[in-house]
């Protein structure tokens, strides 16, 4: 970031200069302290900088003002906190009192954000948000400087911390917003005040804290209120049917809507979905993209409907996603061995299982064959150690559970079994009492040998995966969060790398 004085920062989130010694509010800001200035900012003690300024938030399992005296070892110009500080000895000097150090956070964001010069471009949607963000940036960065988050930051506090990372030669900054109560999308575009506003979809997911897809539509399309007057919302066509009065600050913003469907302004034609990605047309030219499954196509034209705002042609755009890497955890296909693992473990809900499950179905059909001839020249190489083992690939999923879908959870769940029935899956593992309620409702609806398993935790199915998964597996791993499976596709490496 930028350079910023103290005393602006005092003014902006209405701070109280605290007393040295006793670390009482005095209610002015100390001489010394008035031409100072810093240079970052942090909420962590751990990576805090010199010249940052460290807000102490309390979290659900720390709170900052217990180590901003390490902030201040580490070199910080000065912290602020919410609450008086009477004790310990600190070689920080300023420091600045406010009531709520998030919404502090908050509203510094916002008024750096109006001092730049870059463009805002903010990603909302129930799944696809960064997705969509690393296309956008790894197009965009060829052509300008762009800043985006070094991971998904998308709530009161990453949010604020993505805008103010940025430097002042960046033109462009892309970042996410999200959501699971509403209010909270129309309080974070007020903070990034976006240029360009994308919702990526809009599908059951929170369900806790919306209670209705109506509620969560209208949260997703609230990204709109800080738009300006000659700002554009970019939206999945599937949004615009579903919502055809979108509510919006200013009747002059541009709406675009991206899809699959004839009508649309950005349409992907001649779709083919293949073992490792993706490949259709837009405007008759070519786009291979390397990420498998129509989610991923969707994701592409979103970011193409941002790139092309900035003059990006879609030449330069097919030319550019070629080389686009995996984004980790998010339909990430790997090879461990001779399994195939489709690592979508950073979070689920019933659409992004869905995608998963025909990416995986898809995996089948198109693997089957090709990885035979490698495996036979294998073999020839290798009999002692493979023998006479059979040259099949069974379709595997270990799957967690889905959170926060409120009172459909169990509903949701049953469907998911049915759905997984119907790719004819030959191995679910589920993680989870309610991914429990996935398997049952599988072995219910299968009219296939399906073999299912359920432990009650992560830990025990890593420990069980040597009895039940083959070398020559097709797997996909999928859950929500908490269910952290990411510590299977671990397990996996350390079973068959």
């Amino acid at each position: 970031m930028k350079k910023f004085s103290i005393k602006a920062l005092a003014r902006i989130i209405k701070a109280h200069p605290m007393n040295r010694v006793s670390r009482i509010s005095t209610g002015r800001l100390s001489a010394e302290y008035r031409e100072s200035s810093f240079t970052g900012v942090s909420t962590d003690s751990r990576t805090t900088q010199a010249g940052d300024c460290f807000f102490a938030i309390a979290g659900d399992n720390f709170d900052g003002h217990d180590f901003f005296a390490d902030a201040f070892a580490r070199g910080a110009a000065c912290a602020v906190v919410s609450r008086d500080i009477r004790r310990g000895n600190f070689t920080g000097d300023c420091v600045l009192k406010v009531d709520d150090t998030i919404k502090a956070l908050g509203d510094f964001a916002a008024e750096y954000r109006r001092r730049a010069n870059f463009k805002v471009v903010a990603i909302a949607g129930s799944v696809g948000k960064t997705t969509t963000r690393q296309i956008a940036y790894h197009v965009l960065s060829r052509h300008y400087r762009v800043h985006q988050a070094p991971k998904n930051f998308n709530n009161n506090i990453g949010l604020p911390l993505t805008l103010l990372g940025a430097d002042p030669e960046d033109k462009i900054v892309i970042v996410e917003l999200g959501s699971n109560h509403p209010g909270e999308i129309a309080y974070l575009t007020q903070i990034a005040l976006p240029d360009i506003a994308v919702v990526t979809n809009v599908h059951p997911a929170h369900l806790a804290g919306f209670g209705s897809i109506q509620t969560i539509t209208k949260e997703k399309l609230s990204i709109s209120e800080g738009l300006p007057s000659d700002g554009i919302l970019i939206i999945n066509a599937d949004i615009a049917n579903r919502a055809p009065s979108i509510e919006h600050r200013a009747s002059s913003i541009e709406i675009i809507a991206f899809g699959k469907s004839d009508g649309c302004d950005i349409q992907a034609q001649n779709i083919t979905c293949k073992t490792v990605g993706s490949e259709f047309t837009i405007d008759g030219t070519n786009v291979a993209l390397p990420l498998p499954g129509m989610g991923g196509v969707e994701n592409a034209l979103a970011a193409w409907s941002v790139c092309s705002r900035f003059g990006i042609s879609i030449d330069d755009f097919a030319c550019a996603v070629k080389t686009l890497p995996p984004v980790p955890m998010r339909a990430e296909l790997m090879q461990i061995g001779r399994l195939s693992v489709l690592n979508d473990c950073y979070n689920a809900n019933p659409a992004s299982m869905k995608n998963a499950l025909d990416i995986l179905v898809n995996l089948g059909i198109n693997d089957l064959r090709l990885p035979i001839d490698d495996w036979k020249s294998k073999i020839r190489n290798q009999k002692s150690k493979i023998g006479n083992r059979q040259l099949t690939r069974r379709l595997v999923f270990i799957c967690g559970d889905m959170a926060e879908l409120g009172q459909q959870t169990n509903v949701l769940h049953s469907e998911l079994g049915a759905s997984i029935a119907q790719a004819k899956v030959q191995l679910l593992l589920t993680v989870g009492k309610l991914a429990k309620i996935t398997a049952e409702a599988a072995k219910k609806f299968a009219e296939h040998n399906l073999q299912t398993k359920s432990f009650e935790d992560t830990p025990s199915a890593c420990n069980n995966l040597e009895k039940f998964i083959k070398d020559s597996d097709i797997i996909l791993v999928k859950g929500s969060r908490p269910a952290k499976l990411e510590m299977a596709i671990e397990k996996l490496k350390e079973l068959f790398a």
